[in-house]
């Protein structure tokens, strides 16, 4: 591993742009999707929901690469999308055809879940505006030639929407590496998006050729074995919490595989039920382990959006020349507190992120 090198603020036009589908989260609350009758409507998306922290929640210059339909729908997510103040100059807009056969919005059917009850999602996104986008339709040149970025986030879900995303996916980190921009990729693996594109087989294949031009990788052990084929030794049946030095051989082989890698990252929880949660983190960062702070029986209020939360304060942490320890406790807190509030993105400031570093309690803050 070698120093992770950020190019200066200065030097850019954007802190953090994202690539990846923006979908509206139907949200019944703590009832059930197939009994809802009224829904709480949120925009979200795993890549986009880091560009939105690093807006709202971090103060920093965010744009989002994805696609949209032009109808009701699709104004409802740039309006979601304007609300979270981030950019959408590179937006692509598809005609729509009246009836959502050649193009629409992906719609994500949400439960929170509670006590034994888990958290289920029925997702309904086939033809959706954004997994169409293939090679070529993105002007990279423009976004990391021209303008600038310093740090790039894309992941597995992008990936795995279908062939033409893992592609365009490819010639997004092949860009940003062109420009010595920064490439963080969440493996997030599914295996119910990767079973109409070929299996483990086909992810392995995908994310182990965007894997050569990553930074930044992020993901638990199901997602480091599932998606490039690490093997973790002593691995939880419930996926709970990996074993420090399991977690860290896992990544030297990973490293050692591909030396671009120059940090590795993973959060740690333990469902007690859907509403208590362990949560923590580690980072493997120039050869060395770093362990955020342990949040025993976290209370979650909504736990979709915990990763992205991490994703974004591991990245501002990084982005502000912290350091691996810093980032590392930036991602847990922010991502612990990304669960307490309802849907996909955060509701928090970063004052509030430290004052839960530091270790402040819940008391009413007046």
């Amino acid at each position: 591993m070698s120093e992770l090198i950020i190019k200066p603020a200065s030097q850019t036009q954007w802190d953090c742009a994202s690539f990846g589908e923006v979908m509206l989260r139907f949200d019944p609350g703590f009832g059930r999707v197939r009994n809802a009758r009224s829904f709480q409507v949120w925009e979200g998306g795993g890549e986009y929901n880091v560009a939105r922290a690093m807006r709202k929640c971090w103060g920093k210059r965010a744009t989002v690469v994805t696609a949209l339909p032009k109808n009701d729908l699709g104004w409802l997510v740039e309006d979601l999308i304007m609300q979270g103040g981030v950019d959408m100059s590179h937006l692509i807009w598809r005609d729509f055809d009246g009836l959502g056969k050649n193009t629409r919005v992906g719609l994500n059917f949400t439960e929170k879940g509670y006590g034994i009850r888990p958290a289920l999602g029925c997702s309904d996104r086939g033809n959706s505006a954004a997994s169409q986008i293939k090679p070529g339709e993105v002007n990279w040149e423009k976004l990391f030639g021209e303008e600038g970025v310093r740090w790039f986030h894309t992941g597995g879900i992008f990936a795995a929407l279908a062939s033409n995303t893992a592609e365009a996916v490819i010639e997004a980190v092949q860009a940003a590496k062109k420009y010595g921009t920064v490439v963080s990729y969440d493996l997030n693996y599914r295996a119910s998006l990767w079973k109409s594109q070929g299996g483990k087989e086909a992810a392995q294949r995908v994310n182990r050729e965007i894997a050569k031009y990553v930074d930044v990788m992020l993901g638990n052990e199901e997602d480091f074995t599932a998606c490039l084929g690490f093997e973790v030794e002593g691995e939880d049946e419930n996926l709970t919490h990996i074993e420090t030095n399991s977690f860290k051989k896992m990544i030297q082989t990973a490293v050692a595989t591909y030396p671009n890698f120059k940090v590795a990252a993973t959060t740690l929880r333990k469902a007690t039920t859907a509403t208590l949660n362990d949560w923590s983190a580690l980072l493997y960062y120039d050869g060395e382990l770093y362990q955020s702070m342990k949040r025993d029986n976290l209370e979650i209020h909504d736990r979709v959006g915990g990763g992205d939360g991490f994703a974004s304060g591991l990245a501002y942490g990084f982005l502000e020349g912290k350091g691996p320890q810093a980032a590392v406790e930036y991602g847990a807190a922010h991502g612990a507190l990304a669960m307490t509030t309802p849907g996909d993105t955060s509701m928090v400031r970063v004052e509030e992120v430290e004052a839960a570093m530091k270790g402040k309690g819940a008391r009413v803050i007046r």
